[in-house]
């Protein structure tokens, strides 16, 4: 039995368990997933293979490290340096990227998306600005701070902090950043969060399970929103196939996985 796990910090909230258990169990596939708390990203290659996994998925704050642990990375996560999907092939570990397709599907019912909002600079935002601009859609960064900005200066993007940040208007705003996860925090200063909701026609937050403080917000607006769990299914179906080596197809994995959600 092959045996899979996903690795964060925090990591208990995660449904990831539910979601692939449920694809190995309703398709008869040998296989388990776990969670695996690791604090220190660096020990993450030292840790899978300790475990004996055959693959794992990588949460918030690990996925550049993830990236860095790979002996090969292929496809999109090659580009953006994030990796959140990781599959063991003959001894080696390769990664994968599945963030920023699983975001695409999750948004799939927002119409004429031309102007996007990304708050925060981290892995998850990584993938779906580079994943934005490949759809030429105008994209705006906000960060606390400028240190993790220096990627993004060298994409077709506009970058901010919150002591420079110029208001325009978005039809999205997208929080990637972990603010509300386990806390009433925003992503950013009320105040700026107060202006940017007055000014989106939709909004998104990368977090599921929860009514997030930022979304909580958006929803006495009436702005639509939607959590992280679209996302979550997207991306979970995509590592799932990569799981199996496609011996399942997507739409079978998408059928169960999408049980897993009424649990």
């Amino acid at each position: 039995m092959q045996l899979f796990s996903i690795f964060g910090d925090p990591v208990s909230h995660s449904r990831s368990p539910l979601m692939h258990n449920a694809v190995f169990k309703h398709c008869n596939h040998p296989a388990c997933y776990t969670r695996t708390h690791l604090l220190d990203g660096a020990k993450l290659k030292e840790t899978f293979f300790s475990l004996g996994l055959s693959g794992a998925n990588v949460t918030i704050p690990h996925k550049e490290a993830a990236f860095a642990a790979c002996d090969e990375v292929r496809g999109f996560a090659k580009k953006v340096g994030v990796v959140n999907t990781l599959v063991e092939e003959n001894g080696k570990l390769i990664g994968y990227n599945t963030d920023a397709d699983g975001f695409m599907y999750a948004i799939r019912e927002f119409q004429n998306v031309k102007k996007i909002l990304v708050l925060g600079a981290g892995g998850t935002a990584k993938a779906l600005v580079s994943r934005f601009l490949e759809e030429a859609i105008k994209v705006t960064v906000l960060n606390r701070s400028a240190t993790r900005l220096a990627y993004f200066k060298t994409l077709d993007c506009d970058i901010y902090t919150w002591d420079d940040f110029t208001l325009a208007n978005y039809d999205l705003v997208v929080n990637t950043t972990s603010a509300g996860l386990n806390s009433a925090d925003l992503p950013a200063p009320k105040e700026l969060i107060e202006q940017v909701l007055q000014n989106t026609h939709y909004v998104a937050d990368a977090i599921y399970g929860k009514l997030t403080p930022f979304l909580e917000r958006a929803k006495e607006k009436n702005i639509p929103y939607k959590n992280g769990a679209d996302m979550l299914l997207g991306q979970g179906v995509l590592a799932n196939a990569l799981f199996v080596q496609n011996k399942l197809s997507k739409e079978t994995i998408q059928n169960a996985m999408e049980k897993s959600f009424l649990l």
